[in-house]
């Protein structure tokens, strides 16, 4: 694991009061979710079931999958890890810059690791290195925010049936662009399609996410995945999230035009590259200056975090990572980093 994700407000004296630097929405409301979570705290006496059965059959029927194309998680990290493991020794790509925990994982489990960093479009007709195995896409991508077409991913499951897509969709309820449903993800039997609650809800601290896709690789999961390794209070949510949902948990298109408002008033600043974005967060670079610097000056003098990213492949200490929030706290982000321009 690297040095350096993001939430980690732990590390500044001064309360942190407007977090950019997790990409999850935090204004989500979980009222009516945690009246149901104390109303069965007294689960916790008692072991989860060994897998999370219930929980995988709700979202199979949800979903109209067979239960067996449904594997629940202790979040979509722990999904990571089990796909590397489950699959060791294999030579794997990576589009990058991404997610850092795709590498450590695979490269804990021996896989021999490349990156890549466009995908083979039809001039190159659609294949991947001959070598490659095994291939993961976040879509949409964090850190850039950037979403591979649904087209395009079906003509290169199709051209390349010796590889297995590994396809990060976390942030799936973050973006207007279409990607693969899991009934779609399903008739290929060389995908495993990732998805988070997590972010979905708001909720990092219970860690739960799924893989949907063709049950023979599920199934080869599962061999892998130890007992127990989703708590009882994460199967309480879960079950009682897919049956109630949450009120109004976001209006997406809202979201991404605040998004759009931010961006532009960051880049009408100077001094800042704000690269398009497809989704919720945006990855930001710095003509000038650090980002380590510009995130101690906010969390220190505003409580205001951002993502340093400089720790993603490809990236240098120019880059962060920011995450849209309310309207009040993007205007405070967009004064506050005005302000260090200044000094």
């Amino acid at each position: 694991m690297i040095e350096g994700h993001g939430d980690d407000s732990y590390k500044y004296s001064r309360p942190i009061t407007a977090n950019f630097s997790s990409n999850v929405y935090s204004r989500v409301d979980l009222s009516d979710l945690k009246a149901h979570l104390c109303a069965r705290i007294e689960g916790i006496g008692n072991y989860p079931e060994p897998e999370p059965y219930t929980l995988e059959a709700r979202l199979a029927a949800k979903y109209h999958l067979p239960a067996g194309a449904v594997c629940v998680t202790n979040g979509a990290t722990e999904a990571i890890y089990l796909i590397a493991q489950t699959f060791r020794g294999t030579n794997t790509a990576i589009v990058q810059p991404t997610f850092s925990e795709y590498a450590d994982a695979c490269r804990m489990h021996g896989h021999k690791v490349t990156s890549l960093y466009r995908l083979p479009a039809e001039a190159e007709g659609w294949l991947l290195p001959e070598e490659v195995r095994m291939v993961w896409l976040c879509n949409p991508n964090n850190p850039t925010g950037t979403v591979t077409g649904k087209s395009h991913l079906k003509e290169l499951i199709k051209r390349n049936p010796q590889v297995c897509f590994v396809i990060d969709q976390s942030y799936e309820y973050f973006t207007l662009c279409p990607l693969f449903s899991p009934v779609e993800a399903f008739e290929f039997p060389n995908v495993l399609l990732l998805h988070s609650m997590t972010k979905r809800y708001a909720v990092p601290g219970l860690r739960l996410g799924y893989v949907t896709g063709d049950s023979g690789l599920l199934k080869r999961l599962r061999t892998n995945r130890m007992p127990w390794s989703v708590n009882q209070l994460a199967i309480e949510a879960g079950l009682h999230l897919l049956e109630h949902d949450v009120p109004n948990p976001l209006d997406v298109g809202a979201y991404l035009q605040e998004t759009a408002r931010l961006r532009e008033a960051l880049e009408a600043l100077g001094g800042l590259e704000v690269w398009a974005t497809e989704t919720h967060f945006m990855l930001v670079r710095l003509r000038m200056g650090k980002a380590s610097a510009l995130k101690d000056y906010l969390a220190g003098e505003y409580g205001i975090l951002i993502r340093d990213a400089s720790n993603f492949d490809g990236l240098d200490e120019h880059f962060f990572r920011i995450a849209t929030q309310t309207p009040e706290e993007n205007d405070r982000l967009v004064e506050a980093v005005a302000k260090w321009f200044e000094e």
